[in-house]
Formats: structure tokens, sequence, C-alpha cells
């Protein structure tokens, strides 16, 4: 059996706000904005090589804007991903390297969406 996370919703207070930064200053591709009615709007997008999508919108989520943290974007290059996020005027802290004596160093830079909803750059050993 498999199970595959495909999709993770996030709580927005602005969906319009929300898909121009994840569409135009992120890169994500629009996949779907469905509004059948003013009560229950979607849009997903999806990163740029990842089989996992986010959900905004309006009647999807009862959580408050904002509250979603930790979420990861791997990247083979953290330098260069967050030089582009930058260029794209993205705030995005700069790059902290792990590292302890004898292990490979991962490497990490976080941002937030404008509702306060956490990511983080992480680039892993090899």
């Amino acid at each position: 059996m498999d199970y595959r996370l495909e999709l993770i919703p996030l709580p927005v207070a602005d969906v319009d706000r929300a898909k121009a930064f994840y569409a135009d200053r992120l890169g994500f591709k629009v996949d779907l904005d469905f509004s059948p009615n003013e009560a229950f709007r979607v849009v997903q997008l999806t990163p740029p090589g990842s089989a996992c999508s986010i959900a905004v919108g309006v009647g999807t989520v009862s959580t408050p804007p904002g509250s979603v943290q930790g979420l990861h974007l791997v990247v083979d290059d953290i330098h260069a991903a967050r030089d582009e996020l930058v260029g794209r005027g993205v705030e995005v802290a700069e790059v902290v390297d792990m590292s302890a004596p004898g292990k490979p160093t991962v490497s990490y830079a976080a941002f937030t969406d404008p509702d306060g909803n956490g990511w983080t750059l992480q680039q892993l050993p090899g």
C-alpha cells in the first residue's frame, strides 16, 4: 500500500494575495482555481519539481491564517534557491549550516508567506 502526501491545506486571510505570492513570487504552478459559489474557493498550487501541492481558499480549513509552520522545500542548492527567491521579492533569512564534527552539513533558510505560514528551504547533505 502506498501512502502519498500530495496536498497540504494552508490557512490564509486573502486568497488572491496568497495565490499571487505562491505563483508569482515562489514560482508555484497554479493547478486549480475553483469557486462554485461565494462560500467556497480552492486554489491548488505546486512547487516546481514537487509531487506535493498546497491548497489555499475559502471554506477549506478552519485553522487561523498563519498557523502552519515548519513546511520544508528541499533543494539541491540552497544558496541559488535563496538568491532566486530574494530576487523575486521574498524575504528569506540567511542560510544556516547545521553540522557536527564528522557529520555532513544540513542547511536551512526560513521565510514566511504574507499570512505568517512558516517555510524553510532545506539542503540535505550529499
